[in-house]
């Protein structure tokens, strides 16, 4: 099967029924990458002062060092998908999770633990390149917001699980019980998923280039086409406030609300589980009710002022209120990504959705390499944790008000920037 418009393309529009193996095939990769990445703000607040004698805010480090992981899979996944397939490269990208959970777990040494943390990354990065992929060959275009939303829904639900499950298996187990148990249950789907590489894993180029030059040729890409331009800075700047929720959030409940660990991942959960609504709603509107530019621009305005709320956020607020805020933070800041890589996929001429994906991904990723750091030092200066998150949501506000101001022609115009 072929890029839709390539040589080889199916003659006949698939129906949504045919988008069920496809969709869960890769729902179930991105779930399962982000629960490996999302476990570890969960565990902080008990391994890192018992096991590490490090504040719980070091956090951010560590996930800065996935996503740098995460930099490098992603921009070299387009050679690596030419030549062996997206399928197989998201076995190898599940196996490279386990790999860097279960290093984790097996030291209480800070370079072991950054070491392991560089190869979940290098497990995430290239699954979402990987799976645009195989989305873009089985879906009409009129179902590609919808479609690719549904898919993304994997990174919200695995922060779910992570705030759902990983609490009660640190209680029962400990925290590197658990870790290498996720990473088992990365690597059994990596081998459940093995029968459909005979579907998915075809039209190989044995010859593609998979060098350095190779893997950083995707950012010509984001450099010489001014849409893909401006949804890298977008998704830069998104990217940031979306991890900052996710890093932070158990963290500053637990420290400034007092909470305990289960109460503040269930808290962590719900705005997981909001996201993946909202992820599903922001494709239909996209698809159906606005254009993905338009629906973008408003997510970078409701994640904006949502972390400008935290201002006000206190131990005196009720639960549910609690919740709802909690809810909004996630279904804005967390509920961007499907609408947003379906855009980019739109972008790309046909054949090259994994190299633009991985193109604009980069961009993506630094934007959540950089900011972890930017938010531990900003609690190093002696600022609070709704302070930080105020900080970061003024850019996204920004962004989204740029992106409803300045509309772009729908048709996907390829303007070389200056």
């Amino acid at each position: 099967m072929a890029e839709p418009g390539s040589p080889g393309a199916v003659a006949s529009a698939p129906g949504v029924r045919s988008l069920l193996l496809p969709v869960g095939v890769t729902l179930a990769i991105q779930t399962l990458v982000a629960l490996a990445v999302y476990s570890a703000p969960v565990m902080a607040p008990v391994a890192a002062p018992r096991d590490f004698g490090v504040s719980a805010s070091w956090i951010g480090y560590y996930i800065a060092l996935v996503y740098l992981g995460s930099m490098l899979g992603s921009v070299s996944a387009g050679g690596l998908v030419a030549r062996y397939g997206p399928l197989r490269v998201s076995q190898a990208g599940l196996a490279s999770c386990l790999i860097g959970l279960a290093l984790g777990a097996s030291s209480s040494s800070l370079c072991v633990v950054a070491l392991g943390a560089f190869f979940v990354g290098l497990g995430y990065g290239p699954t979402t390149p990987a799976s645009s992929q195989i989305l873009m060959r089985a879906t009409p275009p009129s179902l590609i917001s919808i479609t690719f939303s549904l898919k993304q829904t994997g990174v919200p639900l695995g922060g779910a699980i992570a705030g759902a499950l990983v609490p009660t298996l640190i209680l029962l187990f400990g925290w590197r019980w658990a870790a290498v148990a996720i990473g088992l249950v990365c690597f059994a789907l990596a081998i459940a998923i093995q029968p459909t590489r005979k579907r998915y894993d075809i039209d190989l180029n044995k010859s593609a280039p998979i060098s350095m030059r190779s893997a950083f040729a995707p950012l010509g890409l984001v450099f010489r086409d001014r849409r893909l331009g401006e949804m890298a800075i977008v998704s830069f700047i998104f990217g940031g406030v979306q991890i900052t929720l996710v890093a932070y959030l158990v963290i500053f409940l637990t420290e400034s609300f007092s909470m305990s660990l289960v109460l503040a991942g269930f808290v962590m959960a719900v705005s997981q589980v909001a996201s993946v609504f909202g992820r599903v709603l922001w494709g239909v509107a996209a698809d159906r009710l606005l254009s993905r530019r338009v629906m973008l621009g408003l997510l970078g305005v409701g994640m904006g002022l949502s972390a400008l709320a935290t201002f006000w956020a206190n131990p005196s607020w009720p639960l549910p209120l609690l919740f709802v805020f909690a809810a909004v933070f996630g279904a804005t800041a967390v509920g961007w990504n499907g609408v947003f890589l379906a855009e980019v996929a739109r972008i790309a001429p046909p054949g090259q959705t994994s190299q633009y994906t991985g193109g604009c991904m980069f961009f993506t990723f630094m934007g959540v390499v950089v900011s972890p750091p930017l938010f531990s030092q900003a609690l190093s200066f002696g600022g609070s944790y709704a302070g930080a998150y105020a900080l970061f949501g003024v850019p996204a506000l920004a962004a989204g008000v740029w992106m409803l101001a300045v509309r772009r022609d729908p048709l996907p115009a390829r303007t070389a920037l200056p």
